[in-house]
């Protein structure tokens, strides 16, 4: 089932964490950013539309380096409900993929919950002084890898956001596969 990201709530703060990475160390969230910014990005292992764009996302967080804004991705999807969602496959899709940055799990889900979010992929871009100035897509991608001369939503994005501190007040939401939420034992 497919899921739209809501529109930028600007300002808003991010929320740290210290989650367990793929490379058998953990990580605080804030240590990711850059000097000029971060992408909180919320991914997962099995999402078509994660899987389409995930060389793309690689890319983005690459070449953003260079503008002083870090990266991480953190998957919160219910890994007992969807197996190919473990910490272990998600080590098998970070070295598949050669991710560059930390790929963390939010078990208990609560970081997602914190920043709202609510498909994979969903991005979550923050100024140097971590308050959220972008949300919205890598690109206009879907399900199928679009054209390679697609505009780079979320990597011009966070240029604008290097630059001046401010994302772009016109921005696209992100659509991918809805979160699976785990279900609390009072609703069985």
């Amino acid at each position: 089932m497919s899921a739209s990201a809501p529109v930028c709530d600007f300002g808003r703060p991010a929320v740290d964490a210290r989650l367990p990475g793929v490379d058998g160390t953990s990580h605080s969230i804030f240590e990711q950013a850059g000097g000029k910014g971060l992408v909180v990005a919320f991914i997962c292992n099995h999402c078509p539309y994660v899987n389409a764009v995930i060389a793309r996302i690689v890319r983005d967080a690459t070449e953003l380096k260079a503008h002083g804004v870090g990266f991480v991705a953190i998957s919160a999807n219910d890994a007992e409900a969807y197996p190919e969602d473990s910490f272990d496959n998600m080590t098998v899709f970070a070295r598949r993929n050669a991710l560059a940055f930390p790929y963390l799990y939010d078990e208990d889900q609560a970081i997602a919950k914190a920043y709202g979010a609510v498909c994979t992929p969903d991005f979550f871009g923050f100024n140097k002084d971590m308050k959220l100035q972008y949300r919205g897509r890598l690109d206009a991608s879907r399900k199928e890898i679009g054209p390679a001369d697609l505009r780079r939503d979320l990597y011009e994005a966070m240029v604008m956001v290097a630059l001046f501190g401010k994302g772009p007040a016109e921005q696209q939401p992100s659509i991918g596969c809805a979160i699976k939420w785990k279900t609390p034992a009072s609703q069985l």
